[in-house]
């Protein structure tokens, strides 16, 4: 069975409804069927939240990206720089920071890291480009979950409308021919 780059298994489109149809029941079709979906629309979910992840993550690797940059480049002054401080989502503190050749970053887990400013430029340069792409694999995986999960419908569709036709057949066959 195809797979995309990250494993997630290519829904099959079922071609030869009749030949499909041998090996099981229509009513054990359509459940393994909508078995099938319930797991593409589980890992979309999982995708959907680690995309919102990311696209939180992304801007805040950025804006401390640009400060450490900027702190690498004031490196050579002896002045202080002033600014604000974001303490909270809507409290700000006035800073004054001396002339410094390191920072603390918050790595996350209650742990927090002294760095030089050049590895912390490079740490999140890293950590930026890292999360970058996994937002694109996220968003090629979504996609790719997207077709799969409208591949499997169709099969679902197409399974129940052929169920339904094969017992009007055999309704048609089982009521005696009435001639005129």
């Amino acid at each position: 069975m195809d797979a995309n780059p990250r494993g997630i298994p290519k829904a099959p489109f079922v071609d030869n409804l009749d030949e499909y149809m041998k090996t099981d029941t229509p009513e054990a079709t359509l459940r393994k069927l909508t078995e099938t979906v319930s797991k593409y629309k589980f890992m979309e979910s999982s995708r959907l939240q680690q995309r919102a992840s990311l696209e939180q993550k992304i801007p805040e690797i950025e804006k401390t990206l640009a400060i450490v940059e900027y702190l690498c480049e004031s490196r050579g002054s002896d002045e202080p720089v002033k600014t604000l401080f974001e303490v909270n989502d809507t409290l700000y503190a006035h800073a004054t920071i001396p002339p410094t050749d390191t920072v603390n970053l918050w790595l996350g887990a209650n742990v927090m890291l002294e760095y030089k400013t050049d590895e912390a430029k490079d740490l999140l340069t890293s950590k930026l480009s890292v999360a970058k792409k996994s937002l694109e694999d996220t968003v090629e995986d979504l996609e790719f979950l997207r077709d799969q999960i409208t591949t499997m419908e169709v099969n679902i569709a197409r399974v129940y409308n052929w169920d339904v036709k094969q017992r009007r057949q055999q309704q048609q066959q089982q009521q005696p021919a009435v001639s005129a």
